[in-house]
């Protein structure tokens, strides 16, 4: 069962999948075309598949024999973007880009399941195919496991491309790995009245103001240096005018944990800390936290057998440690019900100018890395089920 003669086979298809997927992007719940090509795609290889959450596509490869149920998931929508690139296959529609990899994921997935379905009379037990919609929204994982997409399943495995690390090397560990993702509002109520008279009004500028520069003070001294909380406000609104004191003055932000604790804690002190800080300014705070994708945490069973799967394809060499990172990722809600584990593959270029962040407009990926991502994908899922 020579993994590297499979999937090097599928090497063209695996490109030119992911380039047709670059070119035609589609928005959150709108993967429409994407998803019917995926059913295509399925199709020619029989697979059978069924839809989930409006444009998801869950498929289930069958072993010759019973046994466990491991899943891989692809995510498969684009970004809001304008694209900034020169390459031939760039995004023909306006404003929507494939600037986070998920391209990539859907093509490795369907090029991992090509290669699956030659070895599946080798196999014990099920293979589900997971190909999600909306995870730019940290939303259609949710909706997956609501409707059942995990189902039976004992393992899940998802990879995310990944331009911070060169091609040829992969990040799979324990713990966790990407932070949850909170909206945070809070509005500071006070009264207003004509700029000149401050006296007689309860000014929220004033209040909101205060607490912006003292809130990292109360999160730093309220929180592990260990566990980081990271606690930004991005959007302040107040005002009409230079010589109007307003009535209101909005905040809006995001906070992000590595663990359920620290997250609770976290937005208990910004509840009690705005609310206290009006009080001292005479004004009064309303606040709510709307929760967002929970933590992403990686099981340790399941990421020896990814580690497994991954020294087989770039050496024990190339398998490395990487920090955690504060971005949110939706698979954390597959994680949360079932063991499993996201791994990065790195897509980085050796050339640095080559090189963007993720969501950048001039993003792209190292195409080199596919092969090694499908390799892992087909990898994880034979470590899974044929080993006790």
């Amino acid at each position: 069962m020579d993994f590297n003669e499979l999937l090097t086979a599928e090497k063209e298809y695996l490109i030119e999948l992911r380039r047709e997927f670059h070119k035609n992007p589609e928005k959150s719940w709108h993967e429409y075309q994407t998803s019917r090509r995926i059913k295509e795609e399925l199709d020619k290889i029989g697979v059978k598949y069924q839809s989930f959450a409006g444009t998801g596509v869950v498929a289930v490869i069958e072993g010759a024999e019973e046994g466990k149920t491991v899943a891989l998931r692809a995510d498969m929508d684009a970004l809001e973007l304008d694209e900034e690139t020169e390459l031939s296959f760039k995004s023909e529609n306006e404003g929507l880009m494939h600037a986070c990899g998920h391209d990539g994921h859907t093509a490795m997935l369907l090029t991992a399941a090509r290669a699956l379905v030659k070895v599946k009379d080798k196999l014990s037990g099920k293979i589900k195919l997971i190909f999600q919609p909306a995870e730019e929204m940290v939303a259609g994982a949710k909706e997956m496991v609501k409707e059942g997409a995990l189902e039976d399943v004992e393992a899940v495995l998802g990879i995310h491309l990944w331009s911070g690390l060169k091609t040829g090397i992969i990040n799979v560990e324990a713990g966790p790995r990407m932070a949850s993702g909170d909206y945070v509002m809070i509005d500071f109520i006070g009264a207003g009245g004509h700029g000149s008279l401050p006296q007689q009004t309860v000014d929220p500028i004033a209040a909101a103001s205060a607490f912006v520069m003292e809130s990292q003070a109360v999160m730093s001294r309220e929180s592990s240096p260990l566990d980081p909380v990271v606690f930004t406000i991005g959007k302040i609104d107040s005002g009409s005018r230079f010589n109007i004191i307003p009535s209101q003055a909005a905040l809006e932000g995001t906070l992000r944990c590595f663990s359920e604790e620290s997250r609770t804690a976290a937005s208990e002190a910004i509840k009690r800390f705005a609310k206290k800080t009006a009080s001292a300014y005479r004004a009064e705070a309303e606040v709510e936290i709307k929760e967002g994708t929970p933590p992403t945490v990686n099981d340790p069973q399941i990421v020896e057998y990814a580690q497994r799967a991954a020294r087989q394809i770039v050496g024990d060499e190339n398998l490395v440690s990487m920090q955690k990172t504060t971005g949110s990722e939706d698979m954390a809600y597959y994680l949360r019900e079932v063991p499993g584990c996201m791994a990065f593959v790195g897509a980085g270029f050796e050339d640095q100018s080559k090189n963007f962040p993720h969501h950048h407009p001039e993003f792209n990926l190292n195409e080199e890395s596919l092969l090694i991502g499908a390799s892992l994908y087909f990898n994880f899922a034979l470590n899974f089920l044929n080993n006790d």
